[in-house]
C-alpha cells in the first residue's frame, strides 16, 4: 500500500500574482486545498519539501496529510503547475478525502518476469503503452504500483488489462474496453530478417 505523505503548510491571507510572486521568492509555492463542500483553503508550502515529495513517485497515487496551523487535512494531490523553463513547482491543488473515501488515482505500472516471457528471451522489445492505470479505490488502500506479470507472452502479443490481476478492491476507471497496457514487438534485426536485409544490401 503506498505510504503517507505529511506536509507542512501554512495559511496564505492574501491572493493575487503579486503575493505568489513575493512568497515564491521567499521558496514557497502557493496552494490551495479544497472540496468535501468545504471553502476553499488557500496555503503554502516550503518549496524544497514539496520538490522533496515529488520526487518519491508516488506524490500523485499517495494520501497527503498537509498541516496547517496545528490542524491535519486528509488530501490527495490532484494538481502541480511548474514554470515551462526552470521546472520550479508554481502551484499545487490539493483535494480534500475522508479516510475510506472512493477515489481516483494514477497508478505506476511495474511489469515482473521477463525472463520469463518468450518473446523478450527472443530479443522482443517491450513497448509500453500505459506507464500508469487510473483506477478507483479506497483511499486507505491506494497501491504502489499495478504488477503486470509478462510470463508466457510472446513476440506480436499483446498485454491487456484483462490479464492483470488487479489490486483488492480497486477497479480500472475505464471500464468499457479491454484496454492494451504493453505489446512485445520484434527487433528491427528480426523484422529485417527477410525482404528488408536486400534493401540493406543495394544501400551499401
Amino acid at each position: 500500500m503506498s505510504e503517507q505523505l505529511t506536509l507542512s503548510a501554512e495559511a496564505r491571507d492574501r491572493a493575487g500574482k503579486g503575493a505568489s510572486r513575493a512568497l515564491r521568492r521567499e521558496g514557497r509555492v502557493p496552494a490551495v486545498i479544497y472540496g468535501m463542500n468545504e471553502e476553499p483553503q488557500s496555503i503554502h508550502v516550503e518549496e524544497k519539501l514539496l520538490n522533496k515529495q515529488l520526487g518519491t513517485g508516488h506524490f500523485f497515487n499517495s494520501v497527503i496529510m498537509v498541516e496547517v496551523g496545528g490542524k491535519k487535512v486528509r488530501t490527495l494531490a490532484k494538481d502541480v503547475a511548474f514554470h515551462p523553463v526552470t521546472d520550479r513547482p508554481l502551484h499545487a491543488d490539493f483535494l480534500r478525502v475522508s479516510e475510506h473515501a472512493t477515489v481516483s488515482v494514477n497508478v505506476p505500472v511495474r511489469f515482473e518476469n521477463e525472463d520469463a516471457s518468450p518473446g523478450l528471451k527472443k530479443g522482443g522489445v517491450l513497448n509500453i503503452v500505459r506507464h500508469d492505470i487510473e483506477l478507483i479505490v479506497d483511499a486507505a488502500e491506494i497501491p504502489d504500483d499495478v504488477v503486470v506479470d509478462l510470463k508466457g507472452f510472446d513476440v506480436g502479443e499483446s498485454i491487456h488489462i484483462s490479464a492483470v490481476t488487479l489490486p483488492k478492491g480497486a477497479k480500472t476507471a475505464i471500464d468499457d474496453r479491454d484496454f492494451t497496457i504493453a505489446t512485445i514487438i520484434a527487433p528491427s534485426a528480426l523484422k529485417s530478417a527477410e525482404g528488408d536485409n536486400e534493401t540493406v544490401a543495394e544501400g551499401e
